[in-house]
């Protein structure tokens, strides 16, 4: 059978054909579906999420590990372990710090991605604080200056913060102004559209659904096909010395 999945030493595209469920302690009638994980090489996990009922829950412990989620679809409750409960819909964010325990609930309409890692502490900062919003309420910017290839910033420029998430959105025909090479790992979801992407020396047709992870100075560049733009969420490491 066909598959444009491909797991490479440096770099994998996750086609949606190939995921497996998972179970894991703690959820009840919720789904995971690990896209990437340390399992491959990564220093992060990128899991989708999925309830089979209105009665949906996923429960994370308080540990080392960050976690940010963005609602896909449907509507979503976190319950942090202070007493906070926070109500999300689509387009939904939010940064939940190290050490902090928290409950997602969803139903049968909710999907979300979220993006785990082990923080990295500063001994001059402290901890990341919890934020949440709306991406539908974050303004978009030109991409060095390129007006068809606009950047939304979903967490703050705060050097307590060791991780980003922003989302891309490009008109038909834009491309990344350059092929990057950086020590900034990336995990990512097409949220919208279609494209090219370029990971190292390959070329991949990529759609909405699809994940990728890109390692530290893999080169990377991408280019939207298709009529109508293209959209995708991403992840990478910030605000630390090497």
């Amino acid at each position: 059978m066909h598959t444009r999945t491909v797991l490479a030493d440096r770099h994998a595209l996750i086609a949606p054909d190939g995921h497996v469920p998972s179970a894991f302690p703690g959820w009840e009638n919720a789904t995971g579906f690990v896209i990437l994980s340390p399992a491959m090489g990564a220093d992060l996990s990128q899991i989708l999420i999925t309830f089979e009922s209105n009665e949906g829950s996923a429960t994370f412990p308080a540990d080392e590990h960050e976690h940010a989620l963005y609602i896909e679809t449907g509507s979503a409750t976190i319950d942090i372990e202070d007493g906070e409960s926070i109500a999300l819909a689509t387009t939904g964010f939010i940064f939940i710090p190290p050490y902090t325990a928290f409950t997602l609930h969803g139903d049968e309409s909710t999907r979300v991605t979220l993006f785990r890692k082990v923080y990295e502490p500063d001994p001059n900062l402290g901890l990341p604080p919890l934020i949440h919003g709306l991406a539908s309420d974050v303004p978009d910017e030109p991409f060095l200056g390129h007006e068809r290839a606009r950047l939304q910033t979903l967490l703050p420029i705060d050097p307590r913060y060791d991780l980003a998430i922003n989302i891309f959105t490009y008109q038909p025909g834009a491309t990344l102004p350059f092929v990057e090479t950086h020590i900034m790992e990336h995990g990512l979801l097409m949220l919208s559209g279609q494209g090219i992407y370029r990971l190292e020396n390959a070329y991949y047709p990529v759609e909405a659904g699809d994940a990728i992870w890109m390692a530290p100075y893999c080169p990377q560049w991408f280019a939207a096909i298709g009529d109508t733009p293209a959209s995708y969420l991403y992840y990478k490491n910030v605000h630390r010395l090497p």
